[in-house]
């Protein structure tokens, strides 16, 4: 079993949390750059202000197999997003918001609780808006003795200066590259410079942690997993992201190639989102996959009824 040294990432965060509480006076976590104040309780495109606000914390068994094991993935699922996708399948928690507002005491606690069951790492969900509210959550929670690695699960929708705000505390970085083209990212996400942010997070990501690496189970310990989620129609521009990972990344990277789309949120009344992934259109991603030389990772068997 692979256990992270919690006072070694208790030192490492200490210096660091009061220029994570700064990055909220002028709000810059993200390429939106709202630039708003959220310790006055301003909010930007996230809706989320200076609070700390999550809708669930528990053991999760359906992510990728070095992430969840056979223990769990304590997976927390943070509220509100920076992306605006009209397809989102969480969307009660990421664009209305639902959740609890807590105290970095509470998180931290529930950290610890989720590693005491057992869970093979802390896994946040959509953090990157709630970033600089969880770094004093995380630092209390190597005080008290977290020992498991930290996965920090993205829409790829990245600060570089964030994520240097995150090195040597992030050990699994497991991003979205959902657009191969703006045109698309600003449609259907309202994120028109989607593309060059997220290839600058991928490589930023990848410089700090590597190839994927995983111990001896077969268990994630540090390291680069990308998702990339087939779109109807290649909306998602699935062979120009497989082909920017494999030239400009790594052949070696791990992908998980996703044919699980189906039309939630507002999908349903897109022109095109409005039907689930066609076996042909997701057959065409796998041959991309080949084409570029990307062996490492996860594909889905397609269902009709998925």
């Amino acid at each position: 079993m692979f256990d992270i040294n919690p006072q070694v990432k208790a030192d490492l965060m200490k210096p660091r949390l009061e220029l994570a509480k700064q990055m909220y006076e002028k709000c810059l976590l993200c390429p939106r750059e709202c630039e708003v104040n959220r310790t006055l309780s301003e909010k930007g495109v996230c809706k989320i202000g200076s609070e700390l606000k999550y809708s669930s914390a528990n053991l999760h068994y359906g992510e990728e197999p070095p992430i969840s094991g056979w223990r769990g993935s304590g997976t927390i699922f943070l509220t509100g997003c920076n992306l605006r996708c009209n397809f989102c399948q969480n969307y009660p928690i990421s664009q209305l918001q639902n959740g609890n507002i807590v105290s970095p005491e509470i998180l931290a606690n529930h950290m610890l609780r989720l590693q005491k069951a057992g869970a093979h790492n802390i896994n946040f969900v959509t953090p990157t808006h709630q970033a600089s509210a969880i770094f004093e959550s995380l630092y209390l929670a190597y005080c008290k003795g977290l020992s498991i690695p930290l996965v920090y699960n993205s829409s790829g929708y990245e600060s570089i200066e964030m994520l240097k705000l995150l090195e040597g505390v992030i050990d699994v970085y497991m991003p979205d590259s959902k657009y191969g083209d703006d045109k698309a990212a600003k449609e259907i996400s309202n994120a028109p410079d989607y593309v060059v942010n997220n290839r600058a997070a991928l490589k930023e990501m990848f410089r700090q942690v590597g190839m994927l690496e995983m111990d001896e189970e077969g268990i994630a310990t540090k390291g680069l997993l990308i998702r990339h989620l087939v779109l109807p129609a290649d909306y998602s521009g699935t062979d120009e992201v497989l082909r920017f990972i494999s030239e400009e990344i790594s052949q070696d990277t791990y992908i998980s190639l996703m044919s699980q789309y189906f039309p939630a949120w507002r999908g349903s009344a897109h022109h095109v989102l409005n039907r689930r992934l066609r076996e042909v259109e997701y057959d065409a991603a796998c041959e991309s996959l080949e084409k570029y030389g990307l062996h490492n990772g996860w594909t889905q068997p397609y269902e009709e009824s998925l």
